[in-house]
């Protein structure tokens, strides 16, 4: 999430145990960006993929990152379609991999994401689901709900908390997606996964829970469980994983 540069100036050639990388680079450069490293190799359905008029998955659902120009690198989808034969667990589902643009200071992105990318991105994901069930991760940068962030009532008005982003969260649900950590820990307080960088947020744990797994209802029960990586340092998010 948010690599924020190019392939050629990254060097992750010290993670012999992922040797499978896959990155979606931004236009714009040192900004947003996604990547995907694996430990088996799988096939990446880009926007060539998607923008082919034989595309059999989404038809008139167009890939997300087409409705920002320049293009910005949110979204990465993996089909499942690994060469290695234990990899068959993976092969029941699309992952897809969501760096969601922030409404921004002084909500200048709001109409945006209110409007066009929160519901076409929900329209892609639905699109994908009549495939097969999906497994979507990522930084959606908004609290769903009061219990999801330290201090709701002093936000409701900034970004990643206004009734529009919310609202967007809330149609993912509405189409049949379950939030994953909510569906293990439905009423569990305190658990978040930014922090802000100012006054010592993340050590008296004054944060938001952002960071999602969304499943197809299909898989969702296959999930075995979800954790946040809290101790796990050098960003202002936790890591979040799940095992199936």
């Amino acid at each position: 999430q948010e690599i924020k540069t190019k392939i050629t100036q990254l060097s992750v050639d010290g993670l012999p145990s992922l040797p499978f990388k896959y990155f979606h680079t931004a236009e714009r450069s040192g900004y947003s960006g996604t990547a995907i490293f694996s430990k088996v190799p799988y096939r990446i359905l880009d926007e060539k993929y998607f923008q082919s008029d034989i595309n059999p998955i989404t038809q008139s659902a167009k890939f997300p990152d087409d409705l920002i120009e320049p293009q910005e690198g949110r979204v990465q989808v993996v089909d499942g379609c690994s060469t290695i034969s234990n990899a068959s667990t993976v092969n029941e589902f699309f992952l897809v991999n969501v760096y969601t643009p922030n409404a921004g200071a002084e909500l200048k992105r709001l109409k945006f994401r209110h409007e066009l990318w929160d519901p076409k991105f929900c329209e892609f994901l639905e699109a994908l689901n009549r495939r097969k069930p999906l497994i979507v991760c990522g930084d959606f940068n908004v609290a769903h709900r009061e219990i999801d962030l330290a201090h709701p009532n002093q936000n409701h008005h900034n970004p990643g908390f206004t009734h529009e982003e919310r609202e967007g969260f809330s149609r993912y649900l509405a189409h049949g997606f379950v939030d994953v950590f909510r569906q293990f820990h439905p009423h569990q307080l305190n658990c978040y996964t930014w922090w802000s960088y100012r006054t010592a947020a993340r050590q008296r744990n004054v944060g938001w829970r952002i960071d999602y797994f969304l499943a197809s209802q299909a898989i969702a029960s296959k999930i075995k469980n979800i954790q946040i990586y809290t101790h796990i340092m050098g960003s202002d998010h936790a890591p979040l994983g799940i095992e199936l």
